[in-house]
C-alpha cells in the first residue's frame, strides 16, 4: 500500500466569493460623511435660533438624526473599505 495518498488541496473545496453590489455610502463615504455633518449644523442652528416653534424642533431632531445615522455609516464604511 502506498504511503503517499493523494489528497485534494483545500481550495478545491472552497466556496467561490460573492461580492456584493456596492451601494453609494460604501461608493462615496466622504461625501456622505459631509452631508451627514451638514444635516447635524442645520440642526444645531434651528435648534439655538428657530426652536420655538414645534414644527422646527421636530426638523431638528429629524436632521439631527439623519446626520448621526449618515456620519456613522459612512465611518463604518470607511473603515471596511481600508481592511480590504
Amino acid at each position: 500500500m502506498p504511503t503517499n495518498k493523494h489528497k485534494r488541496k483545500a481550495s478545491a473545496h472552497s466556496r467561490p466569493k460573492t461580492r456584493k453590489a456596492p451601494g453609494l455610502i460604501t461608493s462615496y463615504p466622504k461625501a456622505f460623511t459631509l452631508v451627514g455633518l451638514f444635516f447635524i449644523a442645520v440642526s444645531v442652528y434651528l435648534l439655538a435660533f428657530e426652536s420655538q416653534d414645534n414644527a422646527m424642533f421636530g426638523l431638528a431632531m429629524l436632521s439631527l438624526i439623519t446626520g448621526v445615522v449618515l456620519v456613522f455609516s459612512a465611518k463604518i464604511a470607511v473603515t471596511k473599505k481600508k481592511t480590504n
